[in-house]
């Protein structure tokens, strides 16, 4: 009898997990702030994901027809590996968290700075599409500032995920606040999501828009002067 009630909320769990799914359906639905990842996400080598991915590539390729002892297609499956592991997927390695060094502000300068249009080329996590964009980054220093570059990292690292804008967003805010030691941070992500322009609706023109605004950013006046910011057309 225990074995059969067992058996019956398995089956009870399956069922309701199978209509969670198909209830989010095509929908861009996150369900934490943080990147679902497993415990033992890191317990192998990259070498060893490289290996294990390229299997599984080669599976999917040879499942929909292709010819693996075609010249052009031999290599494939290593390529994709490499590529997951060492570059569109880096970002889930702690390891490749950037050093974000901060220096003390000693010209005293008190206003806003925003670093504009950072590119922004990440991996939806439903499909496995693209999601390319730009973000917007500003910070008012309590009295230390850092590097712009370190500012292009720290978006391009929480960017090299499997991920959902919103989040990816608070990502960004959430590192430089850490990194400053201050709340006044905020981003805007302005994305094209290539799960949605080129496939379903198949909507080329739409973009999605995000935002996080920390401490001072979230007062109206300070907010304002910022999105003007972003409206100023640069050109050199």
């Amino acid at each position: 009898m225990h074995i059969n009630n067992r058996l019956k909320m398995f089956e009870l769990n399956r069922t309701m997990n199978e209509e969670k799914i198909e209830e989010i359906g095509d929908n861009h639905v996150a369900t934490s702030a943080k990147n679902p990842l497993r415990a033992d996400a890191f317990d192998i080598s990259d070498n060893e994901k490289i290996e294990k991915i390229q299997e599984s590539v080669k599976d999917i390729l040879e499942t929909i027809g292709m010819d693996l002892t075609d010249d052009s297609l031999q290599g494939t499956p290593k390529r994709v590996a490499k590529a997951f592991v060492n570059e569109i997927f880096m970002g889930l390695n702690p390891a490749n968290l950037p050093k974000a060094s901060t220096f003390e502000n000693n010209y005293n300068y008190g206003e806003m700075l925003v670093e504009k249009n950072i590119v922004v080329y990440s991996t939806c996590e439903h499909h496995l599409l693209p999601i390319i964009g730009r973000a917007h980054v500003a910070y008012i220093s309590n009295g230390n500032v850092i590097g712009l570059s370190k500012m292009n990292r720290i978006v391009e690292y929480f960017s090299k995920r499997p991920q959902v804008q919103e989040r990816l967003t608070m990502q960004i805010v959430q590192a430089m606040q850490e990194a400053l030691g201050t709340q006044d941070v905020a981003c805007v992500v302005d994305a094209k999501h290539l799960c949605v322009n080129s496939r379903g609706i198949k909507d080329i023109e739409s973009s999605t828009v995000t935002s996080e605004f920390g401490g001072k950013f979230k007062e109206k006046e300070t907010r304002k002067e910022f999105l003007q910011y972003l409206q100023m057309d640069t050109k050199f």
